[in-house]
């Protein structure tokens, strides 16, 4: 059987030249189905055996020879890889005659209309394994579930902090000016209130082109288990488990009156708390076995508020708490989650935590997955302060700004990057995270992504960029501990968006020059993606410093080099536009106009194929002129993470849909939120034997 979806991008490069030929050659688009088959199998043999033959095989695990247009026609998954290579012009590579526009674009439509009709009977989702709550979303639901006034550890993985309430997505508006702290080396300007004596468990690691919720990288080993039950108890304990800092105090911990009996109050509390914890009913022998633990506590002369502490512990760290899964049955199909399940993949993709009162009464009365209902739900959400853990848990990890903290711009050469002992890094990562907040609370098209007419900076990061600064700087202020920005219009399209910011140009570079391959492969990643497959292991790293005799050559006439192994030679027509794109960006991000030899920098390249540039303002445009394939790109990074999973051919039809209701909104972020949310693949769930049969 073909691989699945993970092996997609080899299948690309398995297949689409010897496609392409079949269908470069073929003298009519309207060919009868025998003549494609023929034409298919015999320029196969010609073309494409030397590479992808029986005996030998460099691309990928497919044997051509034995490919025949029937296993095109029923493997989706190698007709979502054919259209894919079409679509981004990766294919025929670039010293191969190429298809003309019209001609592309027509088997484009064959092949998709192929894709649809191999999944029109029955649209067979990826299964999302059973997995854990990751260490971010466990702290948001414990503090949701004892409403808790502070937070139950710190977590390093949150980039920002709101220090003044700047964040206020109810108004619509983002503030002129927000006070904001950093935390890109564990600085103390992060810290928040929280329980004393609680140690987090590791760090949850972001899957590669992924995100740190999918359900293949979430187990919960036996040590982890164990771990988990100290977790809830030290929880508990904590000197700051007080009536101050937890808001069910007096409606699940106090002490019934007197006259209460204390078994029918713990049954009411117990009920009410299960099923908030659990994020679904519970049932009566379940709730009976709590029951009878906090029974024989109180028998045992324990307190009442100490007993209902010992059940809340154990409660937290119940499998029924700590795992997030859909309730399958082992069939191929997919079918429609239910009002609970829906509350749960919602909650956890918009707030990152449990659902709350009102969408489990919704889900209750079997509201909730009314369109009508929905809808109002998803714009409440949007409107929640907690909308700010989507914010500090999404944008990080798609801009994969974890990378900033390990970067390291030669101090010699770049001092300026370096503040008294802390960095400007601290500074250019809130910027990109301020612009996501704002394009989200302010419901902006996602073109700002790209080219925003607005910008967050603070005095030391304007110092920072120079030529760039969008307004000159009269002080200096050292800022350690907060940090300031304002809300600034961009008049100079140099700056603006994510694609050219300081953060994202410092941390695609090394320590003394620019990576242009590295920020091609974060272009083609983040934006479009598309991401390429890592290098081959026997290709040697490119120098910080020109070898002897190379050091007259520009960064692009020596990493030219590299284009000339057959192997590196696709993936480097693909992300060295983009790259070079970037090139007037200095390793820290500071505009220059040439290299230390004082040679000019080129940085001319075409996107695509199609669109020429020749500045960065240019490439910025052709960007925006595929603005939907962007649009597209994102709503799939979305639908990853809501999804917990990979995405699958079937998962790319709804993407297609949700595209085109987002362009038809003038490309309004919340309205791609929405679309994510009504999408089949959100509110449909699979059984793990319909990820087998996808295989």
């Amino acid at each position: 059987m073909w691989k699945s979806a993970l092996n997609a991008k080899n299948l690309r490069l398995a297949i689409a030249s010897s496609l392409i030929l079949v269908l470069m050659l073929n003298t009519s688009a309207t060919h009868s189905a025998e003549d494609f088959s023929e034409s298919f199998q015999s320029l196969t043999q010609k073309h494409c055996v030397k590479c992808h033959g029986a005996e030998e095989e460099i691309y990928g695990e497919v044997n051509l020879q034995e490919l025949s247009l029937d296993d095109l026609k029923t493997n989706s998954e190698l007709l979502r890889s054919l259209i894919d290579v079409l679509d981004l012009q990766e294919m025929p590579p670039e010293d191969e005659p190429q298809l003309a526009a019209q001609d592309r674009q027509l088997l484009v439509m064959q092949f998709q209309s192929m894709l649809h009709k191999s999944l029109a009977s029955e649209r067979r989702y990826l299964h999302t394994p059973i997995r854990r709550m990751n260490r971010f979303q466990y702290n948001n639901a414990v503090v949701d579930l004892f409403d808790l006034k502070c937070i139950v550890f710190t977590l390093p993985e949150k980039m920002m902090r709101d220090h003044k309430g700047y964040f206020q997505p109810e108004t619509g508006k983002m503030a002129e000016v927000v006070t904001v702290g950093c935390r890109p080396l564990g600085k103390s300007q992060m810290i928040e209130p929280r329980l004393m004596g609680v140690a987090a468990f590791p760090q949850d690691l972001r899957a590669e082109h992924g995100y740190d919720n999918r359900g293949d990288h979430l187990s919960l080993s036996p040590l982890l288990m164990e771990a988990f039950l100290k977790l809830g108890q030290s929880i508990v304990e904590s000197p700051d488990f007080t009536p101050k800092n937890v808001g069910i105090w007096r409606e699940f911990f106090a002490a019934p009156k007197a006259d209460v009996d204390q078994l029918v109050e713990v049954r009411h509390r117990l009920k009410k708390f299960l099923f908030k914890a659990f994020r679904q009913p519970v049932a009566e022998s379940q709730l009976e076995r709590y029951i009878g633990y906090v029974q024989h506590q109180l028998e045992s002369g324990v307190p009442f508020p100490e007993a209902m502490k010992s059940v809340a512990a154990a409660t937290i760290a119940s499998p029924n708490f700590l795992y997030l899964y859909d309730k399958t049955d082992v069939n191929e199909t997919s079918e429609l989650l239910d009002d609970f399940e829906l509350a749960s993949r919602l909650s956890f993709f918009l707030w990152g935590s449990l659902p709350d009162e009102m969408l489990l009464e919704l889900a209750t009365n079997g509201d909730l997955s009314k369109p009508e209902v929905l809808d109002v739900q998803v714009e409440r959400m949007l409107k929640d302060k907690k909308i700010k853990r989507f914010c500090d848990s999404f944008p990080s990890q798609w801009l994969q700004l974890e990378r900033i903290i390990s970067s390291v711009p030669d101090r010699g050469k770049y001092p300026d990057f370096y503040f008294s002992k802390y960095r400007d890094s601290m500074h250019m990562m809130l910027e990109p995270l301020l612009l996501f907040e704002t394009v989200l609370i302010e419901n902006q098209p996602i073109t700002q992504f790209i080219d925003s007419d607005f910008t967050y900076r603070s005095i030391l990061l304007e110092e920072a960029y120079g030529e760039l600064a969008t307004k000159p700087v009269d002080k200096k202020r050292d800022e350690v501990t907060t940090l300031t920005f304002h809300r600034v219009p961009v008049t100079d399209r140099r700056n603006g968006g994510l694609i050219t910011n300081a953060a994202v140009m410092t941390m695609t570079s090394g320590p003394e020059r620019t990576q242009p391959i590295t920020r091609g492969a974060w272009i083609a990643g983040v934006i479009f993606n598309n991401p390429p497959e890592p290098p081959p292991a026997n290709v040697p790293a490119l120098g910080e410093k020109p070898a002897e005799g190379e050091e007259h050559l520009t960064l692009r006439e020596r990493l030219s080099l590299h284009r000339e192994r057959s192997d590196c030679k696709g993936c480097h027509e693909q992300i060295d536009p983009l790259g070079f794109a970037l090139e007037n960006y200095n390793p820290i991000g500071v505009w220059r106009d040439e290299y230390e030899n004082g040679r000019e920098i080129d940085m001319q390249g075409t996107l695509f194929r199609q669109h020429q540039f020749n500045n960065v303002i240019e490439f910025k445009d052709a960007i925006l002129t595929e603005k939907d394939r962007f649009t597209r790109a994102l709503a799939g990074h979305l639908l990853s993470y809501a999804l917990a999973r990979e995405l699958g051919a079937a998962d790319q039809i709804a993407l297609d849909e949700m595209t085109q209701s987002v362009i038809a909104d003038e490309y309004r972020f919340q309205s791609l939120i929405k679309q994510i949310v009504f999408s089949e693949p959100f509110q449909s769930k699979s059984g793990p034997k319909a990820h087998i049969a996808l295989e």
